[in-house]
């Protein structure tokens, strides 16, 4: 796989498809590139785009850091442009999810002449009370795991359950599809430290509502009415400090893309898109 070096930091991506206009999927906290499956990408790529998902740094493949070191959502903004000049992409469809929602509005905010359109998916504007997760679902981001070189069979039922207590009540995962996925993940890459930098990139950068209101950019945003992580408000308010921000709500979505989501998921990007049109 390729790397886009942006300063010392080394970002792993990944190109679907050679359609003229790219769009870049940004994925949430901890989480690898492989949160946009190449079945998801293809939803994207059949419809004449070039569909790019890259790993965050301190996640999968890409550069991780070491405890004591800290950065910004305005950092991880720039790796995300390091992704576009490698690919000689002047400008690009943003979407993200989660954390990667968060890093997508700071590309827009930040280098708003190289966002075409920006999806905001299960994210926040970092106002107070938008990211106030129930005690289930803020367990999931801080209770570590079962370490998986002594006890290999808890650490994967840790995985399976922190999946389904934020997942999509009304779009469950096929049977065994989430235990097959942490195992690849952490086949792929294992990094159980780099969440908590990433966590605190988060909180460095605040508040965006004054930030997001200045943005000319065409906007979806994409939220789940039953999220127990980043709750509805989340997406609301993301939705009211964007100007002309189209929402969308879905009931029996949570903090999850589970295969019977992609198409809604991959609707609400294109929806995107089209407002450049």
């Amino acid at each position: 796989m390729p790397k886009a070096k942006n300063g010392d930091v080394a970002i792993e991506y990944e190109v679907f498809g050679a359609g003229p206009e790219t769009i870049l999927l940004v994925n949430g906290l901890g989480s690898q590139m492989t949160r946009w499956p190449q079945a998801f990408c293809a939803k994207l790529t059949d419809k004449g785009f070039r569909a790019v998902r890259m790993d965050n740094r301190d996640t999968g493949l890409s550069t991780w850091f070491q405890p004591g070191q800290a950065y910004t959502l305005s950092d991880m903004s720039d790796d995300a442009m390091a992704v576009l000049d490698a690919i000689g992409a002047d400008k690009a469809h943003i979407a993200g999810v989660s954390m990667g929602g968060m890093i997508s509005q700071v590309i827009a905010i930040e280098q708003p002449d190289r966002v075409l359109s920006l999806t905001s998916i299960m994210s926040a504007s970092g106002a107070p009370g938008t990211m106030d997760p129930t005690p289930e679902a803020g367990a999931v981001l801080t209770v570590a795991p079962p370490n998986p070189e002594t006890d290999r069979e808890a650490f994967i039922a840790h995985g399976v359950a922190n999946a389904e207590t934020i997942g999509s009540p009304g779009y469950p995962w096929p049977e065994g599809a989430l235990r097959e996925r942490v195992i690849a993940e952490h086949g792929r890459a294992f990094n159980p430290t780099g969440s908590a930098r990433q966590m605190a990139a988060i909180r460095a950068y605040g508040d965006r509502t004054e930030a997001l209101k200045k943005l000319k950019v065409p906007t979806v945003v994409l939220h789940g009415a039953d999220d127990p992580l980043v709750p509805l408000r989340g997406g609301e308010a993301t939705a009211a400090a964007i100007p002309n921000a189209e929402l969308r709500v879905i009931p029996g979505m949570g903090h999850d893309v589970p295969p019977a989501l992609y198409d809604i998921v991959a609707d609400a990007i294109l929806a995107a898109v089209a407002k450049t049109k």
